[in-house]
């Protein structure tokens, strides 16, 4: 599949051995300070991948201080500060809770973030245009749009259970709200779920196969990634059609996901870092918003469900499973 492939092709970015010239400077090696919430994911890769296109190379144009926090959402407070004590050139974070705990950390030293739901309200930046402030980067926005994929893909459902995960509170929160929004727009009521760990995953699959909502959206998140199969097997059990913005859910066997192609912001978030380096303030950077949207349809799984998937919906995937 794409993301395994996408894994595979990327797997050697760390150790990349060539760049361009244009990334070399002067004087001492740039620094990096590198923040996520979780584990190696395919968008970490992504934009390293891209860093080392623009000829980024460790320990021969930058140096790297990499913090992660391995799915504790308390830690990143204290990592950022770590970041910070170490005087870093630029700090990139990777999603919302690790841009805000940076942010938080330092009102000086730049930020780039990848992939932050709706940096806005958050509080992020004052203005996506000219954020005015040491953050800005890539967003990214598709929950509303799932919701609408459900809407397309049943046409007749009212009450969705949306499950997220509360110990990524922040991040989470900004989704729930769009949720919320875009199904009183589409009059179809949105019930929230929290899950934090795998176990509860069980316990809150086995409370929807007794409620019977028309669909399930998971909002995107590394712990509900880093489970995939399991949702997938438990969908599966409880033949609930399940949602998502995450192609690796889809891949794991969920009916579908819709969301916008994390690798290709991943890589464009490196531009800034350039920027950066060379001189330009961040707050003069315009926030880039995503473009393009992948849609992944699993019709194995929907058949197994009972679900037939409109015409008009396959026409437009960009992937379809059998």
């Amino acid at each position: 599949m794409r993301r395994r492939k996408f894994l595979l092709a990327t797997s050697a970015v760390l150790l990349g051995t060539s760049g361009r010239a244009d990334a070399q400077r002067a004087g001492p090696m740039p620094r990096i300070g590198f923040l996520t919430p979780g584990i190696l994911t395919p968008t970490d890769l992504a934009f390293w991948h891209g860093m080392r296109d623009l000829g980024y190379i460790e320990g021969k144009t930058i140096a790297i201080d990499r913090r992660s926090a391995e799915g504790d959402f308390t830690r990143l407070p204290t990592l950022a500060e770590e970041l910070v004590k170490l005087r870093p050139d630029v700090i990139v974070v990777l999603f919302s809770a690790a841009a805000i705990a940076a942010q938080q950390a330092t009102t000086t030293i730049p930020i780039v973030m990848v992939d932050v739901s709706d940096p806005l309200a958050s509080g992020l930046v004052g203005n996506l245009a000219r954020p005015g402030g040491n953050v800005t980067g890539t967003a990214s926005q598709s929950v509303g749009k799932e919701v609408e994929l459900i809407r397309q893909l049943l046409p007749s459902a009212t009450r969705v259970a949306a499950l997220w995960n509360a110990a990524n509170a922040i991040f989470q929160q900004l989704m729930l709200s769009e949720a919320l929004a875009a199904g009183a727009r589409l009059h179809i009521l949105v019930r929230i779920g929290e899950v934090r760990t795998r176990e509860e995953l069980d316990r809150a699959f086995a409370a929807l196969g007794q409620e019977r909502p028309d669909a399930v959206l998971i909002l995107q998140d590394l712990m509900f990634n880093a489970n995939a199969a399991r949702v997938a097997e438990l969908a599966l059990t409880q033949r609930l059609p399940v949602i998502s913005g995450s192609q690796v859910m889809a891949e794991a066997g969920i009916v579908a996901s819709y969301g916008s192609d994390l690798a290709v912001i991943a890589r464009r978030s490196a531009l800034y870092v350039q920027k950066i380096l060379k001189g330009a303030k961040p707050g003069d950077l315009a926030v880039e918003l995503p473009t393009k949207f992948e849609l992944v349809i699993n019709v194995k799984t929907a058949k197994a469900i009972g679900i037939n998937v409109p015409a008009a919906v396959l026409a437009r995937a960009d992937e379809v499973i059998r």
